[in-house]
């Protein structure tokens, strides 16, 4: 999965076309026509309205994509701590997922990216990928 180029109308279309979930019963609970959701496939980006719909229909997190996204590819700034009046919620940690963590060590293993690349671009702690590596290596 490329985190950085993210089509969304073209991964909605591979998860109903895994599920094979039929188009009457996809026009049926977004209340749209065919020519519609056919439009929605090609489309690089969608309403946040539009995506939950499609969470929901096919039980799957496309939000954590973006998430994803802004962990390893957001500038450095953006990951520094707002104020504390903020009126967003504050989550506690990122997320990092099986695939964003294999991701990270198929670059380091691969050689296209140094151990010490990853931790500036990605702004992963050194110890966190110290951990994942000696963790996944066990695991193989």
């Amino acid at each position: 999965m490329n985190f950085k180029e993210i089509h969304i109308g073209r991964l909605i279309k591979n998860r109903v076309a895994e599920y094979e979930i039929p188009m009457s019963r996809i026009c049926n609970f977004m209340k749209c026509t065919e020519q519609e959701i056919t439009d929605i496939y090609l489309e690089k980006n969608i309403s946040t309205e539009v995506l939950l719909k499609w969470c929901k229909l096919l039980e799957y997190d496309f939000f954590r994509l973006y998430s994803q996204h802004l962990i390893l590819y957001a500038p450095a700034g953006f990951k520094k701590t707002g104020s504390t009046n903020a009126t967003l919620p504050r989550f506690r940690k990122n997320i990092y997922t099986k695939d964003i963590i294999s991701f990270i060590l198929k670059q380091v293993e691969s050689g296209v990216m140094s151990k010490s690349q990853v931790i500036n671009e990605y702004k992963i702690p050194k110890t966190t990928l110290y951990k994942w590596i000696m963790k996944y290596k066990e695991e193989k």
